[in-house]
């Protein structure tokens, strides 16, 4: 018997990798798929906004060691101008005052999601200056401030928010306020988000990510700008987690300051940790816990939050990888 066939080859092994992620990943889209039959669609619309959430914060400190203590600003900020958009359709800035009318929800959600990413160029060239500690303070300071704008910007309504939000028709044949119809495109909207997310993380891009997270001094020495990647990293999550806000705007049919509030920060922590930070599917399943605990344990009222801790405590003590981190670690997979 020959050494290669005792020892597998590197592209035995990334080809069987390629293979369990392509099964997982069938598998998930499938269970996703068949949910409603099963459970409420509108919880499942929201689940699915906050795994879009947790896997695009996980990018950032799974992937690049980045803790953001104040990613509920891109869901925030994404979810008021893309509800402004799709019910008014207005923009004043200034001497600028122009008026579109309620634009198409797929418009709405991709301005959505360039404001997120506009936020993510300014704020992130500001907090990719420090590390550790500093970066997580930093981010929370910005997105206080964020959470104070869209308390007093007057689009927003202040405390009353955006209600009423139209789904309207995507691309102007798809009527979205069937249900059914609009989770489908939640689902889509998801799962396509994922991929890519999938693809960053597997490319020559997340390569230098996670060398910069293992060793940055090294990264720098062998050539790598290491800020203008985290710079793109932080970017890339905050209009992935701009995309998941202003899906979410859509589906609840309002934007509130809840979204852009720092205890959301805190929650999409919770889950990335639950599920299993640095792991792919790890997010998703957290995120799913959360949302679910918060839905189905609402007659407890503030114990949730009380609930929520000592599952948190549990998971940590139990899973110290996080769920998925452990069942990966268990069977030598990588989900």
């Amino acid at each position: 018997m020959t050494a290669q066939a005792i020892h597998p080859t590197s592209a035995a092994l990334d080809a069987s990798k390629r293979r369990d992620e392509m099964v997982a990943f069938v598998i998930m889209a499938v269970l996703f798929a068949a949910a409603p039959l099963a459970v409420y669609p509108f919880f499942m619309m929201q689940a699915l906004c906050f795994a879009l959430f947790a896997c695009a914060f996980n990018l950032l400190i799974g992937y690049v060691g980045l803790l953001s203590f104040g990613h509920a600003m891109f869901l925030g900020l994404a979810g008021y101008v893309s509800a402004h958009m799709a019910k008014l359709g207005t923009i004043a800035f200034g001497p600028i005052n122009l008026n579109f009318g309620p634009v198409d929800p797929v418009i709405a959600i991709l301005i959505g999601v360039a404001s997120s990413a506009i936020l993510g160029v300014v704020t992130g060239a500001l907090a990719i200056r420090r590390q550790g500690i500093y970066f997580a303070m930093i981010t929370l300071a910005l997105s206080q401030m964020i959470y104070f704008f869209c308390l007093q910007a007057p689009f927003t309504h202040g405390e009353d928010g955006i209600q009423g939000v139209p789904q309207g028709k995507a691309f102007g044949f798809i009527d979205l306020s069937h249900q059914m119809t609009m989770y489908y495109f939640v689902l889509a909207i998801f799962l396509g988000a994922f991929l890519f997310i999938h693809r960053i993380i597997n490319s020559p891009f997340g390569d230098v990510l996670k060398s910069i997270r293992e060793n940055e001094p090294r990264a720098i020495s062998l050539g790598y700008k290491a800020d203008h990647y985290k710079l793109a990293a932080f970017v890339l999550s905050g209009a992935l987690v701009g995309l998941a806000g202003a899906t979410k705007s859509l589906v609840a049919q309002n934007a509130s300051l809840t979204d852009v509030h720092f205890s959301m920060s805190g929650e999409v922590v919770l889950m990335t940790l639950v599920g299993g930070l640095g792991t792919i599917y790890g997010p998703v399943v957290g995120a799913i816990i959360i949302v679910a605990m918060q839905n189905y344990l609402a007659g407890f009222g503030q114990w949730v939050t009380v609930i929520q801790g000592v599952i948190f405590v549990a998971c940590v003590l139990a899973f110290r990888r996080g769920i998925v981190g452990e069942i990966a670690h268990r069977f030598g997979k990588s989900l």
